[in-house]
């Protein structure tokens, strides 16, 4: 094994423990620890774009997932079976009142938002980490 190849496997490793140090990987069991995963998961999602390492991709993946079963022990829309982002999107909007002219001041504009409520464009991680701030929802509920 290379220096090179070392030294990135000790680096993710070190990024993954700090992580789990931060917020172990283990059910969230109430409303304070789900807010704090969905903030490390948010967290993580903004930096997808610029690139994260092993360690910080596989802990996100992990987190992701304990985080969405917390949605659906505890959203009664999120305990039907078969909810797509686009049903989870379109009933948040519904319960907060919002029409498409309001999604698309958060997603760049009422076109877009248009294409994205019928079905003609997906979410992008921009979207997911506006749409999950402003609806206070874990993020993984758009993924």
């Amino acid at each position: 094994m290379s220096n090179v190849t070392a030294k990135k496997r000790r680096v993710a490793a070190d990024d993954y423990l700090e992580l789990v140090r931060r917020f172990p990987l283990r059910p969230i069991r109430g409303r304070d620890e789900y807010e704090s995963a969905a903030a490390i998961l948010t967290h993580l999602i903004g930096r997808a774009d610029a690139g994260l390492t092993d360690g910080e991709n596989d802990y996100a993946d992990v987190l992701g997932r304990l985080v969405q079963e917390y949605d659906q022990q505890h959203s009664r829309f999120l305990n039907e079976d078969n909810v797509t982002p686009l049903e989870a999107l379109k009933y948040l909007m519904e319960e907060h009142g919002m029409n498409t002219v309001a999604l698309g001041k958060l997603v760049g504009g009422t076109g877009q938002a248009s294409l994205i409520l019928n079905g003609k464009r997906e979410l992008s991680k921009a979207n997911i980490r506006t749409l999950a701030k402003h609806f206070n929802v874990s993020p993984a509920l758009f993924i």
